[in-house]
């Protein structure tokens, strides 16, 4: 309109009509956003427990098979090793992150 020399009434009230729209679309999907990030976080913190109690059971089911192997094959005194280390390491950390787990899906739960 400038270009052509007609005069150009600029509007205060729509300026802002519009920034507020534009402001309650990005407020939106900030909240959506945050609604999808904590469902993530919690179905994850849920199938962690979950792989952690069957990791468990599994363990326990099978009550440590590779104390009774002949370790004079190396191939079998590496995997026993290996074995032994999994569950070792396992047997430690696995209750502090599944307490961990279910501190996160209490913190993740959706809140009515």
């Amino acid at each position: 309109s400038t270009l052509l020399g007609e005069t150009v009434i600029e509007s205060k009230v729509d300026d802002l009509k519009a920034i507020s729209e534009k402001l309650e679309i990005i407020n939106l999907q900030l909240a959506q956003r945050k609604t999808t990030r904590r469902k993530i976080f919690h179905w994850l913190f849920i199938s962690s427990c979950v792989v952690i109690v069957i990791i468990s059971a599994v363990l326990i089911t099978l009550n440590s098979p590779y104390l009774a192997w002949n370790y004079s094959d190396p191939e079998t005194a590496v995997f026993g090793a290996a074995s032994h280390a999994f569950e070792w390491l396992f047997v430690r950390l696995a209750p502090i992150i599944l307490i961990g787990a279910i501190v996160g899906i209490f913190l993740t739960r959706k809140k009515v």
